[in-house]
């Protein structure tokens, strides 16, 4: 990571302090695994967000989550999720007792799959236009609107509907892609949790009963991030300037709900929910089902290649660990299914809100 980056987060932080704003780790949550299947009417999921939640979106061209070795634990071959299998979305759909929403851009060849939502997030967006063409949350809010517009979906259906939003990590990687300043941080920050805000309230405003948030993931963990010390220790700065983003989307969450009849928008804690599985590797080394949690299962084999890519004689330019399952990450940015379904566990006590 750059010096500028470093700088950038420095001058973040040191807004923070000066603020007074608290910045709480969560505690680990107990785990365990247990897959509820409530009935109690939610039969819709409605997904907004990037690569965390994306099933199928993006483009087969343009996106390594359409390469091997993605999607090699499930289903087997690579469908467009970017990880060896299951993400965010799936395990939410079983949370709630349903399958796993089809992507927008397979509405029309699976129109029966309509029925249990829409997925409409897509690799490498965000919350503004981030470096990818995909489409941004504004936009993939607009694909939801047209779809009741069309009829696909009218005020009976929605009132049964649950919205997952998984965004900004991206717009963040984009600040940094174009020169943007350490002083300029906070502000852009503050900009992103205003649009955020914005997009929430519309996606209710269609009829959507629950809209649960993510938390911006502990960035400074992230492999990418980490690997600057050999897979050793998180980069603490790039995790205040998460902790950053957070605390404002509660209180703007917060602001919401007051705003609202009954608590419609809730915040899925990502931050501590990854943070408590390092926290527990560190205390209890010997328990873990995982390795080194920081290194990725799938890497590229120098600095300009990742996970998927291959040259132009079709040599692979990656190497894959043996065992997946035992990788909290499988590539640079995305945890593996294993790693999902250990963040799920950890956001079970949360998820029963939305019941609540």
């Amino acid at each position: 990571m750059g010096n500028h980056v470093k700088h950038v987060l420095f001058h973040l932080f040191s807004f923070v302090l000066v603020t007074g704003v608290q910045v709480v780790q969560g505690s680990p949550h107990h785990n365990h695994h247990h897959h509820r299947h409530h009935k109690l009417g939610f039969s819709k999921l409605f997904v907004f967000g990037d690569s965390y939640a994306d099933t199928g979106n993006n483009r087969k061209s343009e996106a390594s989550s359409w390469h091997q070795p993605y999607g090699i634990t499930f289903p087997g071959k690579p469908v467009g999720r970017y990880s060896d299998g299951r993400v965010l979305t799936d395990y939410l759909a079983s949370f709630v007792g349903i399958k796993s929403p089809v992507p927008y851009r397979w509405r029309n060849v699976a129109t029966k799959r309509l029925r249990y939502g829409v997925n409409f997030a897509y690799g490498g967006t965000g919350v503004f236009d981030t470096l990818v063409p995909d489409p941004n949350m504004t936009t993939q809010i607009d694909f939801f609107q047209q779809l009741i517009h069309d009829g696909v979906y009218n005020k009976s259906n929605l009132n049964s509907s649950i919205a997952l939003v998984s965004l900004a990590g991206n717009d963040y990687t984009t600040y940094m892609a174009k020169n943007g300043t350490a002083e300029g941080l906070s502000a852009f920050t503050i900009s992103i949790i205003n649009q955020l805000a914005i997009n929430l309230k519309r996606i209710q405003g269609q009829g959507v009963k629950k809209v649960a948030v993510t938390a911006i993931e502990p960035i400074g963990c992230l492999p990418q991030s980490a690997a600057s010390s050999s897979y050793q220790q998180c980069n603490e700065t790039n995790n205040m300037a998460a902790m950053f983003h957070n605390l404002l989307l509660q209180q703007a969450v917060e602001k919401l709900n007051n705003e609202t009849k009954g608590s419609t928008f809730m915040v899925l804690d990502l931050f501590n929910a990854f943070m408590s599985m390092f926290n527990r590797q560190k205390d209890h080394p010997g328990i873990m089902k995982f390795g080194n949690l920081l290194k990725p299962c799938c890497v590229g084999t120098s600095a300009e290649y990742s996970c998927g890519d291959i040259d132009e004689n079709g040599v692979k330019k990656y190497t894959v660990c043996e065992n997946p399952e035992s990788t909290f990450f499988w590539d640079d940015v995305h945890p593996s299914q294993e790693g999902w379904h250990a963040v799920y566990s950890a956001l079970q006590i949360s998820l029963d809100q939305l019941y609540i």
